[in-house]
């Protein structure tokens, strides 16, 4: 296939990746196994998951982000040049232009680390700006001179942004996500039932009863884990009060976050985003009730992005597409 251009949302819980013409081509976990003596990539995504924590001293199995950033340059570069090379093929004429999304907080050297391993991956180019790709992927007319605001829930960050005339305005972003989330809910189920549960289990349990505002029927569900105490087997029922009081210090966290934001904006943009509302993407924007949490507590409509786990990859999708139009509103290194 002759590759000219990718886009990739390199989030922290999982990876998406867009061809032009061909759409969302990659949608897996974000965890690579890799062979110790020559770096040779045995597996990514769902099989690489299954391998975490049951894998020999031969083979690593690991999530190469964290919190959003690199955790490991080695694994990201290898399973970025995996990606370029299945795609695209491993001999190729021309170096592909990359769109990836980051977080727009990171330091100067956390972004320099994504833009190397792009380029010694096999990239001609690496553009990068995560909320303006949430943006665009939600449709938000980000050329406008209107101010719109974005919430992008993540794995691993929540990123804040008010966009003005194709770039950021103000923003923020709190190091408080999808994966925060479930430690909350593993601890609190520790603390009040003294039972040891896994992340994988506290993310069930937050997707399957998890709430942030009460609801008219709570839901329950049966939890297993290792008694803390007797250190056996055990199963308990937990229901959604326990998940809305365990996300409660999380919340405040990404809450103040937003405040922060509003804070920062100019009379003129804080005056469009009340009358526009707030929109949400992000797989964490799906949790029950965020989006009436947020409208309650901060006084201004928000609204939740049609798909909005996928918002991000359409966003680098219609920038990749768009480039030339969209060049000024992301930052580009050669």
């Amino acid at each position: 296939m002759f590759l000219k251009r990718l886009g990739i949302d390199l989030g922290t819980n999982n990876v998406l990746v867009y061809i032009p013409s061909k759409g969302i081509v990659i949608n897996e976990p974000c965890v690579v196994a890799l062979e110790t003596l020559d770096n040779k990539v045995m597996a990514i995504g769902n099989e690489a998951k299954e391998m975490l924590g049951r894998t020999p001293e031969s083979i690593i199995a690991a999530k190469p982000l964290r919190d959003g950033v690199i955790a490991s340059y080695k694994i990201t570069q290898a399973m970025l040049k995996y990606f370029i090379d299945t795609l695209g093929g491993r001999i190729r004429l021309i170096k592909p232009d990359i769109m990836i999304a980051i977080p727009a907080g990171i330091t100067s050297t956390e972004r320099r680390a994504v833009i190397d391993a792009c380029l010694s991956a096999g990239a001609k180019n690496a553009f990068i700006k995560a909320p303006i790709a949430a943006a665009l992927g939600a449709g938000i007319p980000i050329a406008s001179s209107s101010g719109h605001m974005i919430i992008d829930i993540g794995g691993g960050t929540t990123e804040t942004a008010v966009i003005s005339l194709g770039d950021i305005v103000t923003s923020t972003s709190v190091r408080v996500g999808g994966n925060r989330m479930d430690q909350a809910i593993a601890n609190y189920i520790r603390k009040k039932y003294n039972l040891v549960i896994g992340e994988r289990t506290a993310e069930m349990v937050k997707i399957q009863i998890g709430s942030l505002i009460k609801l008219k029927k709570d839901l329950s569900m049966e939890v297993s884990g290792c008694n803390a105490i007797t250190g056996l087997p055990e199963s308990i029922i937990v229901k959604t009060p326990d998940v809305t009081a365990s996300l409660k210090n999380t919340m405040n966290e990404i809450i103040l976050g937003i405040k922060a934001v509003l804070q920062k904006t100019p009379p003129e943009l804080a005056s469009d985003v009340m009358d526009k509302g707030i929109i949400m993407t992000g797989g964490g924007a799906k949790l029950r009730g965020f989006d009436k949490l947020l409208t309650n507590v901060i006084g201004v409509p928000c609204e939740i992005a049609e798909e909005p786990e996928l918002c991000v990859v359409k966003g680098t999708g219609v920038a990749i597409d768009n480039l030339e139009n969209y060049k000024k509103s992301v930052l580009w290194a050669k």
